[in-house]
């Protein structure tokens, strides 16, 4: 049992990193497909607070989230497992491509190939960004969500400050004052 377990830790994560063009930020939508509605190892809620967490905190997102599910379904195992799975296909596919792509870098074809994935990446993060506004509409309501989410992109775009810096302030809000607007 545990080896399936160790199975689809590995397979969820490498699928979802393999697939992953463009970072950490392209594979969360990936990530997020295998952890919620493929293994239901988390619910759409809980994937939203690790997301929210895991940005806070200093390093790449993907091999955080990763390292989160690893533990919470096989321990110190688990980790291992998942950050092999997630580290694994980026180690691999940046050696094989760089050197593919060095080696024809002025072809039309790789650079067709290349700006043609950015939509699909863009869709892919606004489907994210869809299911945690849904959560987050469901939970605190609409007024709160778009208030949040404007007062962040204000704090983001124009007071240039830090997004780490912003999420933890909408920490602080969720902990500290929510819970009293809410009741």
């Amino acid at each position: 049992m545990i080896l399936i377990n160790l199975w689809e830790l590995f397979w969820g994560f490498f699928v979802a990193n393999i697939l992953g063009y463009g970072g950490g930020p392209a594979s969360i939508p990936l990530a997020q497909e295998e952890i919620v509605n493929h293994y239901d190892w988390q619910t759409t809620e809980q994937f939203g607070d690790m997301l929210a967490v895991s940005n806070a905190l200093p390093g790449p997102i993907a091999t955080k989230i990763a390292a989160f599910i690893g533990y919470q379904e096989a321990g110190w195992l688990g980790v291992l497992v998942t950050t092999l799975a997630t580290v694994a296909p980026s180690a691999i596919a940046l050696i094989v491509l760089l050197k593919i792509l060095n080696k024809y870098r002025n072809s039309p074809v790789v650079k067709g190939m290349t700006l043609l994935v950015q939509p699909v990446i863009a869709v892919m993060l606004l489907l994210l960004t869809y299911d945690m506004g849904f959560v987050s509409y469901e939970n605190i309501g609409l007024l709160q969500s778009i208030g949040i989410a404007a007062i962040a992109l204000l704090c983001i775009t124009k007071l240039k400050l830090h997004p780490a810096l912003v999420i933890v302030l909408a920490f602080a809000y969720g902990g500290l004052v929510l819970p009293h607007v809410m009741t």
